[in-house]
């Protein structure tokens, strides 16, 4: 059972290049332990590959290392994205989801690069792999990267704006399951789920208190409420909903390397929260202490 001080530092959800973040696991976890953090989760979208190298990591640099997943759910063609805490990576039918999600991820790219590519802009599938680490899961932000290297945009930010939103001629969706039966197939496998930055409006449309309820009722841990999407209203919101139903309240920084400006640390976890999450998880052992 993992021991949490009360004065711990806790980053719950992080990505690295195993999905679109811009470093390797190990790289994200030192970085961590360089900002102070004592406990930092690894969730790269619908892959469980970095999982090793950043444990590693963490035992070197005495950061604790939570495993996680950040599992693409799609509901009435909105982004859900649901936080899976040590989850059986082998449980069966969870990684089946998860690798039809990663077929479907591949086949999307190729379909927004071949778009891209007959207006002429300079991008190629095979540039947008080479982007990634060999078993990543492919998103936008590889075709942005791409963009940045070949001299369009400044920033992953910048090709988000202005050309790789939702509501863009080059958007194409993807396969992902509901996120009430991704919410059931995580708890099933022993994990425990947080919906990620619920009420993030900046990032497009979002789902109702309903929704999340379905997801309670399915065995939802908790609501990520302290992010840099949610502004004053949004957190509010979060934490009322999140009281309402008895769900605990995270925080968490949501980094991405140089993808995206969020650093790590600036929104976290308490120990209290920490403690109340892993002990509803069996999925994975996770063994060791803070402090």
């Amino acid at each position: 059972m993992l021991t949490v001080p009360p004065d711990a530092v806790i980053d719950l959800h992080t990505h690295s290049r195993h999905s679109d973040g811009t470093e390797p696991p190990a790289t994200v976890v030192r970085e961590a332990a360089a900002a102070g953090i004592d406990v930092v989760a690894l969730t790269d979208h619908d892959v469980v590959s970095g999982w090793a190298e950043a444990d590693a990591a963490g035992r070197e640099v005495g950061v604790v290392v939570v495993p996680g997943i950040e599992v693409s759910c799609s509901w009435r063609g909105i982004s859900v994205h649901l936080l899976a805490y040590l989850p059986d990576p082998h449980d069966a039918d969870l990684a089946g989801e998860l690798a039809a999600s990663r077929h479907s991820r591949d086949t999307r790219m190729q379909a927004m690069v071949e778009r891209l590519a007959a207006d002429g802009f300079p991008v190629t599938y095979d540039e947008v792999r080479a982007s990634a680490a060999d078993d990543a899961a492919l998103g936008r932000p590889h075709i942005a990267d791409v963009l940045v290297r070949n001299g369009v945009f400044g920033h992953r930010d910048d090709a988000f704006r202005e050309l790789l939103t939702t509501r863009s001629r080059y958007y194409v969706s993807h396969a992902a399951p509901d996120p009430v039966r991704a919410t059931e197939l995580v708890v099933a496998a022993g994990g425990a789920a947080v919906l990620a930055h619920p009420f993030a409006a900046k990032r497009g449309r979002t789902v109702t208190d309903e929704v999340v309820a379905e997801m309670a009722a399915a065995g939802l841990a908790g609501l990520e409420v302290e992010h840099r999407d949610h502004g004053p209203a949004e957190r509010q919101h979060a934490a009322d909903l999140a009281a309402r139903l008895g769900l605990v309240t995270t925080g968490s920084s949501d980094y991405h390397g140089t993808g995206k400006q969020n650093r790590l640390g600036e929104n976290t976890t308490t120990p209290e929260a920490l403690e109340e999450i892993l002990a509803g998880a069996s999925g994975t052992p996770l063994l060791g202490s803070v402090g």
